[in-house]
């Protein structure tokens, strides 16, 4: 291999390094006794070749004493064997959410497929369609909380605090009630359910008053929708927002998985170049000659400004070009910390 520390390279041999870089070890360092080896620390389960224990619980015994799924999903998200009523209403729940027809999880399942992938990718990406519109349970969640919350340390009622919430967040596409479910009746009937098996608590109840003040304040007509449903219920069988989140889109998941295996067995597959676009179908600016290098100053346009005044006519201007990002306005807050004013 020669000398490796013969070579200088750049500033590596700088006396302002805390060490002498050319003079460091080289290859295998014993490990350091002083410090414990970095490994994984976990207090949801571990494995032996033995059994799988979550949260304490010998899993292969739970199946056997005839625990399901959704009991697992209680141990290992709260620690805790639900009730029937709660294994019921969550039952309720994933089965609702599975399928959702060619809606964006099974459309970007679909989309992958095309390129000839695995099974797993495809599912995968059916989890990416969930965001803070589509889906948005933590948003969602995190502010109901946030409202309850206030509500307790200001002393004010769930409609008061409601009143609040819609006129700060009336035009927020995760606010649980929109003009979705106007006359589809499943996100009443599935508080209907949790009412009828007694795990309803403050969360449904407070999202009963976000929908009347929403009524009262809008101009068009609005009603509960599934978001508001799903994640009102979700926590109060209490699943934090980010739990319901992954259990929602990873239940998701499932039916995007038979998405994808009808893609593959009705569609085929779609290799790189394959996907042709017609004239028809673009809209930007007509098609131009290439000017010449040469004259290339005389066809430039800079991006900056000489002004604040031209800078702003520049900006508005900039607004009209489609995918320039331009006309963007991001407004979405971290769902991990809400802000505390509104």
């Amino acid at each position: 291999m020669g000398d490796l520390n013969s070579k200088k390279i750049g500033n590596l041999d700088s006396p302002k390094l805390p060490y002498d870089y050319l003079t460091r070890e080289v290859g295998t360092v014993p490990l350091d006794q002083n410090r414990p080896p970095f490994q994984w620390v976990s207090e949801v389960a571990y494995k032996n070749i033995h059994r799988i224990v979550a949260r304490g619980y010998d899993t292969t015994e739970l199946v056997e004493e005839g625990y399901g799924l959704v009991d697992i999903l209680f141990v290992d998200f709260q620690a805790r064997i639900p009730t029937i009523e709660e294994e019921q209403m969550l039952n309720y729940i994933m089965i609702l959410s599975l399928e959702d027809g060619l809606s964006m999880p099974a459309a970007l399942a679909r989309i992958v497929a095309k390129s000839k992938t695995h099974l797993t990718q495809a599912c995968g990406a059916s989890i990416l369609a969930f965001g803070h519109a589509y889906g948005g349970y933590a948003a969602f969640g995190n502010r109901l909380s946030q409202y309850l919350e206030r509500a307790r340390q200001e002393g004010k009622s769930l409609g008061e605090m409601a009143t609040e919430l819609v006129r700060a967040h009336h035009r927020d596409d995760a606010l649980g009630v929109s003009d979705l479910m106007l006359k589809d009746p499943a996100a009443q009937r599935l508080l209907a359910r949790a009412e009828k098996l007694g795990v309803t608590g403050e969360h449904v109840a407070f999202m009963r008053e976000i929908v009347k003040a929403a009524q009262q304040l809008s101009t068009t007509a609005v009603d509960l929708d599934m978001l508001g449903a799903t994640g009102a219920v979700m926590a109060d069988l209490g699943f934090t927002p980010e739990a319901t989140w992954t259990i929602i889109a990873v239940t998701r998941s499932f039916g995007a998985g038979a998405h994808f295996i009808e893609e593959v067995e009705r569609e085929g597959f779609t290799r790189l170049g394959e996907t042709l676009t017609s004239p028809e179908d673009y809209d930007g600016p007509p098609d131009r000659p290439v000017p010449p290098l040469a004259e290339r100053q005389q066809h430039a346009v800079p991006a900056h400004a000489e002004s604040l005044a031209q800078w702003k006519a520049l900006f508005e201007e900039r607004k009209k070009l489609p995918a320039s990002g331009f006309a963007l306005v991001e407004e979405i807050d971290d769902p991990r910390n809400p802000k505390k004013a509104h």
